[in-house]
């Protein structure tokens, strides 16, 4: 069964296994999530469920996002998002998902928004090597000739050059799930996720799941 949760990262930490190896693992805590709309494929021309998270003063919602909440009996919530599936037969609005849906050696997708490095040069953006270091030179992390003078006479679009960095939208695919606490929604996938913590992330069932040989 396919189905997607928003979660907060907590951060990094690292726990043994039982053949006493160290993993490092990213801790997560997992909704509870409250479906807010089913949609169907003779209505909405697909199907999905739209689950809600987290929690928003009235005063900053919107008179149309009240009602919508309100037609599945949630009261408030800070993110809204959608994942699709086949079978919508087991979902109901104001039905409440937790992360007991999450089972240890499951591989799971996390989808994130990397941290926002402000505008950087090319050295540390694409890991450029820069420039000679000695002998007079002045330009030791500068990007150096970007264009011709003649032909073309232009400076080719794409080109690698200082600017913003960070806050990308980035998947990190094939995650196993080494713990699930259920009594105080914590989730913890083996390896780093995108994002800084207490940054929202949305995990799902992976789509590219490795099967191992």
């Amino acid at each position: 069964m396919r189905f997607g949760m928003l979660a907060r990262k907590l951060g990094m930490t690292q726990i043994y296994r039982e053949d006493n190896s160290l993993v490092p693992v990213t801790v997560f805590q997992v909704g509870p999530c409250a479906v807010t709309q089913v949609k169907e494929l003779s209505t909405d021309g697909y199907s999905a469920v739209q689950i809600a998270f987290g929690s928003r003063s009235s005063a900053r919602m919107s008179l149309p996002l009240k009602g919508h909440l309100s037609k599945a009996g949630v009261s408030s919530a800070s993110c809204l998002r959608e994942f699709n599936t086949d079978d919508t037969s087991s979902y109901v609005p104001g039905q409440i998902l937790t992360v007991d849906l999450f089972k240890v050696g499951q591989k799971v997708d996390a989808v994130a928004f990397t941290k926002g490095r402000g505008f950087q040069g090319v050295v540390r953006r694409y890991n450029f090597s820069g420039q000679p270091d000695s002998h007079g030179s002045m330009m030791h992390r500068r990007i150096g000739s970007i264009g011709q003078r003649q032909t073309p006479g232009h400076v080719f679009k794409n080109k690698k050059m200082p600017g913003h960095m960070g806050v990308r939208r980035r998947t990190m695919q094939n995650l196993e799930v080494l713990g699930v606490d259920v009594s105080k929604n914590l989730l913890m996938v083996k390896g780093s996720c995108p994002g800084n913590n207490h940054s929202l992330v949305y995990l799902r069932v992976a789509k590219k799941t490795i099967k191992s040989i």
